[in-house]
């Protein structure tokens, strides 16, 4: 193929196996803040295996296939239909329109223009390949068809007047099988259409000026094979080979680009293909067994394992990013790679479903780091990147400057990052962070260092940009300062890990420090400065501080009101709202806890009767093929059942009243753990978790736990300070001892009597110590050290056991050195135990309580520990759960 050919060549390390079936022991044990928790000697300690009922080809089998799509009738259109892909070949089945056939398309996400000159729409956009047609002597009357998600085929008949066909197909490695066999008075006719290579935004989108048709197809044969090659007026060359053998219809599309090379690698690979499906088979099977989740509501459980189906037909790390449609061209204005939601939504889950071998989004920036920075104005190229609104698959489009004039919308580039992000937060792979996130987001955030200036009060701004799809530009946007300031906090974290000492450290910090807060009104967050969110938007770009992001979150009680405000108005303007703007909603709500809510708004996606729903096959269209909402809606789902963000995860912290039993098994987290679960009759039964990088393991298992939790902005104060200047921080805010020998913070305990566990969570941004002393109801106790965490925005804790009083006590921190003390943001109190915490050898673990239902846990590498209520092990079983909610099948079931 030509130089601009993707490499199958997977970037990520892929996701590590799962173990299954591991034992696990356990045993009842209790644990208070700071104390090492012991087994008691008294208490039998057995080996517990997991049972896993999901580890056969036949349970998997049976299991999906009450997931499969069905069809009892002819599809008509596109978003009816079933449809095929592997990640860069793409075929969607529905009647030839019109016409007593049945047709295939065949697209593939390689195949595009190379004029950027006409513009992402029709320069560089993706282009149509052409379709096959099945056509039977008789008149169609009926089909029965199965899209089997096991095996990745669909399977059936078609009944006509004259006889029956039988069909199996699929796609592998860029071929396209397709086994027919006729009965009756039936006969096997292909014929293959190609399509002419023009955008198919036209004529939706009149052609630019100065735009050329591409020249028409020529079509020859070679052996046994057919061929058409497309000559490209841009360069490159598309070719589409194909050839029956023994009732077996082979096809495959090549694409090269600026090279001609398309034609013999289609031929090449169309004469050594098999119609042996065992290879086909092997990967699917491998790729379905690696996370389980069950639910109780039969519909939108098949309706998750479709997506999954789906992202894994659509693409492959390495491979081309997806586009708006994936590998499915239709008409469409969007034929490109939309890079302000779209990619981010299409891409979310496969980090909990544990599928990182189909990231191809980490893969396409990394590729393409010197397109990124071409990006840009030639002023700004030494240092900075960028990646405007729409482009191609290799990101060939410019960006625009802040206080331009038209749509400069700045963040898309920063966006994108926080997915590769994700990927390394759920690998921790250092290499990835290294030679991908680091440089990458460091030229992006420089982009808008460029631009920012200073007011008289030594607060930083930026100056207008353009939030997506909103329609006005403002200054201090909230889509960039949002991004503005996670790529900054995020550049000081990845520095601190990879040992590297940057001079723009001190920017970095000085904008965590001085940007300005983002603007709000009565109506919570608005589009930037001066600038309301009045009107209704499908968009949600105004809030990524609270979504996706996090930097604004419920976990912090001073939050909750401007979340609140802002999610309501925003969803009480509802014109404009479409189907990703209810994924979204239901992701708002799960991160409040409130999974009711969130199975609402799931469910007003699947209404037919609302405006923008999912479709019969779970696809969905706006004004053409829009691949990205049905995904997030699967990532809704993820944030609803276990969410891992600001260094905790959390197991089922949304599930709905009506979900009294959910199964997770394998599902991937950030810290690069393995977590599985059960909740069996609305309560958790078990977590385990498998450490697959030695990270810190902070859990909320939502299983009752044992301390009081202390805010330290409530507490006593002499010499210090609130503020609430840092990330990180639960309550309204933390204390600043304020560089003061002697400030102090005094808390009031009430407890029973007897030895006591203190856990005091605090952030030291400072190389140096800084060492308190701890007195108890005036006494002294000890003098704690308070050692530097790498930055302000890096919490820690530190554990003391204290004798205390019955009843009321007063807990008192005093700095002991001209420094002061650590920023100090809560105390967790230990009151008795009620978890067990074992590891996989059946030893106790050692754990902390953090408080607010958090337990810490040391898990080494390759180790798991089972966290369960004290008494007797529960059964730890991995099993769909009972249907509670019936619902017919996708498809055309009826």
């Amino acid at each position: 193929m030509g130089q601009h050919r993707i490499s199958r060549r997977t970037v990520l390390g892929t996701a590590a196996a799962a173990a299954t079936g591991a034992a696990l022991t356990a045993g009842p044990a209790s644990a208070s803040p700071g104390r090492v928790v012991a087994t008691s000697g008294t208490t039998a300690v057995q080996g517990v295996p997991l049972d896993n009922r999901m580890a056969t080809d036949a349970q998997w089998a049976d299991f999906l296939q009450g997931c499969d799509l069905v069809w009892k009738r002819l599809p008509t259109v596109w978003h009816e239909g079933p449809f095929l892909g592997d990640g860069r070949l793409g075929s969607m089945v529905y009647q030839e329109p019109g016409k007593n056939q049945i047709r295939f398309t065949v697209q593939h996400g390689e195949v595009q223009d190379h004029r950027p000159e006409f513009g992402s729409q029709y320069g560089v956009c993706r282009l149509p390949v052409g379709y096959l047609t099945l056509e039977p002597v008789g008149t169609i009357s009926s089909v029965d068809w199965r899209l089997d998600l096991w095996n990745a085929e669909l399977t059936g008949t078609v009944t006509t007047s004259a006889g029956t066909l039988t069909l199996r197909a699929y796609i592998h490695d860029e071929v396209l099988v397709a086994k027919v066999t006729a009965s009756g008075g039936e006969r096997v006719a292909w014929t293959f259409h190609p399509q002419a290579a023009i955008s198919p935004a036209y004529p939706g989108k009149p052609k630019p000026d100065g735009y050329t048709d591409n020249p028409a197809p020529v079509s020859k044969s070679t052996g046994d094979a057919r061929q058409v090659t497309q000559t490209l007026l841009g360069g490159g060359r598309t070719a589409t080979a194909y050839r029956q053998a023994s009732g077996t219809l082979l096809l495959t599309v090549a694409h090269s680009y600026p090279g001609t090379t398309a034609e013999a690698t289609a031929l090449n690979r169309v004469t050594a293909a098999s119609a042996d499906p065992a290879a086909h088979r092997d990967w699917w099977h491998a790729f379905h067994r690696k996370s389980f989740l069950s639910i109780p509501d039969q519909r939108m459980q098949a309706f998750h394992w479709i997506q999954l189906y789906k992202v894994a037909s659509g693409s492959r790390a390495g491979g081309p990013v997806m586009a708006t449609t994936g590998p499915w061209l239709e008409p469409t204005p969007w034929p490109a790679v939309w890079w302000n939601l779209n990619v981010q939504l299409e891409y979310w889950l496969i980090h909990g479903s544990n599928h990182l071998e189909l990231d191809a989004v980490t893969s396409t920036l990394a590729n393409n780091q010197q397109q990124l920075i071409d990006n840009v104005s030639s002023a700004y190229r030494s240092d900075s990147s960028g990646l405007g609104r729409s482009s191609d698959m290799f990101c060939n489009r410019s960006v625009g400057k802040p206080g331009d004039a038209g749509t400069p919308e700045v963040g898309d580039l920063t966006w994108a990052l926080h997915n590769v992000w994700l990927s390394y937060r759920h690998t921790m792979d250092d290499t990835m962070l290294r030679n991908v996130l680091f440089p990458i987001l460091r030229r992006a955030v420089n982009y808008y260092l460029r631009f920012l200036t200073t007011d008289s009060a030594g607060r930083m701004h930026l100056p207008q940009t353009f939030s997506p799809e909103y329609g006005t530009n403002a200054p201090d946007c909230n889509y960039d300062l949002a991004l503005l300031r996670w790529g900054c906090q995020t550049l000081r974290e990845s520095a601190t890990r990879l040992g590297i000492t940057d001079p723009l450290a001190s920017k970095w910090q000085q904008v965590l420090d001085k940007l300005a807060a983002a603007p709000t009104d009565a109506n919570g967050f608005m589009i930037g400065a001066g600038v309301p969110f009045a009107m209704s938007h499908r968009h949600y770009s105004h809030m990524l501080s609270v979504y996706p992001l996090y930097l604004v979150n419920w976990d912090r009680p001073g939050d909750r009101a401007l979340i609140e405000t802002s999610v309501n108005h925003w969803l009480g303007l509802t014109g404009a709202h479409r189907g990703y703007s209810y994924t979204g909603a239901a992701s708002f709500c799960a991160m409040m806890g409130r999974g009711n809510a969130a199975l609402g708004w799931l469910n007003k996606f699947f209404d037919p009767t609302v405006s923008y729903p999912v479709r019969a096959n779970t696809m969905y269209t706006e004004a053409g093929p829009v691949i990205e909402t049905p995904l997030s809606a699967s990532q809704s789902l993820h944030d609803m059942l276990v969410a891992s963000w600001g260094g905790v995860i959390r197991v089922f912290p949304a599930v709905p009243d009506a979900w009294a039993d959910v199964t997770v098994h394998d599902f991937r987290t950030q810290g690069a753990f393995l977590v599985s679960a059960a909740r069996v009759g609305g309560a958790t039964r078990f977590v385990r978790a498998r450490s697959l990088a030695g990270e810190p393991l902070r859990l909320r298992p939502g299983i009752a736990s044992s301390s009081v939790l202390l805010q330290a902005e409530d507490a006593v104060l002499a010499g210090g300070v609130v503020e609430a200047n840092h990330a990180g921080y639960t309550g309204s805010g933390f204390v600043n001892f304020d560089n003061v020998a002697g400030s102090a913070v005094q808390f009031t305990v009430t407890a029973p009597s007897g030895p006591t566990n203190l856990l005091f969570r605090y952030a030291n941004g400072t190389a140096v110590d800084r060492p308190c002393a701890l007195t108890v109801n005036g006494a002294p106790v000890t003098t704690l050290s308070f050692p530097g965490t790498g930055n302000w925005d890096t919490w820690t804790t530190r554990a003391a056991t204290v004798t205390l009083a019955a009843g009321s006590n007063t807990v008192r921190l005093a700095a002991t050195t001209a420094n002061g003390g650590p920023n100090l943001d809560s105390l967790a109190v230990g009151t008795g135990g009620g978890l067990a915490v074992v590891l996989d050898d059946g030893s106790a673990a050692v754990w902390r309580d953090l408080g607010d239902g958090v337990i810490e846990i040391d898990l080494a590498r390759d180790r798991e520990v089972l966290v369960h209520a004290a008494g007797p092990t529960p059964a730890c079983v991995v099993a769909p759960v009972p249907v509670s909610r019936p619902g017919a099948a996708w498809g055309l079931p009826a």
